[in-house]
């Protein structure tokens, strides 16, 4: 028997967890890593600061299915074939035990990505899958029996299967190698990212967080809600990158000039946050009001909502004026302000957009318009939030090409 050949396009996550696995399940297959860089699982390794978040702990599939802001649906089919539980089983099988952050982050208990690089490394030598590093892809042709695959090398090479889990792009034109395949893509577009603030005077307490917040974007039903971090150049944190991946296509149409309506204490609204001033101005009168914060905002952060609201130093509670009262409230409870841009968090880039999911089967990954053609990981119209979402998308869409790899290559 001829032994048949897969070429996986990338040596990222989806790529390398494809690779690997339908190496072992079908040790007569010859697979093929092809990676346009000098390395690999350089997201593995950057990924939750050197530490690799490489899963979530939630166990249940409709539930972290609604984290995805593109590609909801199809996730949720593909993760019964291989879930969070497969993820943390495949690796403490191989010797790489996980943990549990009070998040629901997951990373190696060894606290960094090496050890998930190693594993995988190791996988990749002990099944001969072949590395080739320097493979810049120019051009892919289909053809009856297979693809020919151009690189810039001037080589070319056939497959009976191809992978392509490049990862995702920041421009549409850096598709074109795509082109002659006729598939619809999404125009690519940011997700993930802070929101800018530049000069205003908040940014100079950096470094604060405010734990239990919510962000809306004004004019829109957008919201989040969680910790937001105040940052020297505006604000960051779970809300903030959660608001930016749902809001994402929106704000690209707004140029990233927008309002946001944040909410520092969202356990208040506005009525709320006023009818407990009352009682404090009745049961401490002559008390300071900078002295006497109820709100579990860090001080720095209270005392600056006092000075927007022209409460000095010296104002009791017994001295709020009503009007002082309002302007209070909605500066902890409905703050507005003005964004002008965007900054990229740090080594979580991700885009929403590329490969339509209307092409693709989620039930094996494959192109619906061209049979062996597999698809995996960012270069799919597939984006999560930050907290190894992601991740869980590139093992599972990487395991099931492989698996549907496998079954044709013995058809």
């Amino acid at each position: 028997m001829i032994a048949k050949k897969l070429i996986v396009i990338g040596g990222g996550a989806a790529g390398f967890f494809c690779a690997v696995n339908a190496a072992r399940m079908n040790p007569l297959l010859k697979v093929i890593i092809a990676e346009k860089g000098g390395s690999v699982l350089q997201k593995v390794k950057v990924s939750g600061g050197g530490r690799c978040n490489v899963t979530r702990a939630c166990f249940d599939i409709d539930e972290m299915a609604k984290c995805y802001p593109r590609g909801e649906r199809f996730v949720r089919k593909s993760f019964h074939q291989f879930f969070t539980t497969d993820t943390i089983e495949w690796f403490e099988s191989r010797g790489v035990a996980l943990k549990t952050e009070d998040d629901g982050r997951m990373f190696p208990q060894s606290n960094s990505s090496q050890t998930i690089i190693d594993c995988l490394i190791k996988e990749m030598n002990d099944y001969k899958v072949v590395l080739q590093l320097y493979h810049s892809v120019e051009k892919i042709e289909s053809l009856e029996n297979g693809f020919d695959i151009s690189f810039k090398n001037r080589e070319i090479i056939h497959s009976d299967f191809l992978l392509i889990a490049c990862g995702g792009f920041q421009k549409l034109n850096q598709f074109d190698w795509l082109k002659n395949l006729n598939l619809k893509i999404e125009t690519p577009v940011p997700s993930l990212f802070t929101f800018n603030f530049p000069k205003h005077p908040l940014n100079n307490l950096m470094g604060i967080a405010a734990p239990n917040a919510s962000v809306k974007i004004a004019g829109t039903k957008l919201s989040s809600e969680g910790p937001i971090l105040i940052t020297h150049w505006g604000l960051s944190g779970p809300a903030v990158l959660r608001l930016s991946a749902f809001a994402a296509r929106d704000l690209e149409k707004l140029n990233y000039k927008f309002s946001v309506i944040i909410n520092w204490c969202s356990e208040f609204n506005e009525p709320t946050f006023v009818k407990q001033i009352h009682e404090q101005r009745k049961l401490f009168p002559a008390k300071k009001p900078a002295n006497g914060n109820f709100t579990g905002l860090a001080s720095r952060l209270w005392e600056f909502m006092l000075s927007e609201s022209g409460i000095d130093d010296t104002k009791r509670w017994s001295d709020l004026t009503s009007a002082a009262i309002n302007k209070l409230a909605k500066n902890c409870c409905a703050y507005e302000m003005h964004a002008e841009g965007k900054t990229t968090f740090k080594e979580e880039f991700v885009s929403a957009g590329g490969i339509a999911l209307s092409e693709i089967d989620a039930n094996t990954m494959m192109s619906k318009k061209y049979s062996g053609l597999y698809f995996g990981g960012e270069i799919l119209d597939v984006d999560g939030i930050t907290g190894g979402y992601n991740f869980q998308h590139a093992w599972t869409s990487g395991f099931v090409a492989a698996k549907s790899i496998v079954k044709q290559s013995v058809e």
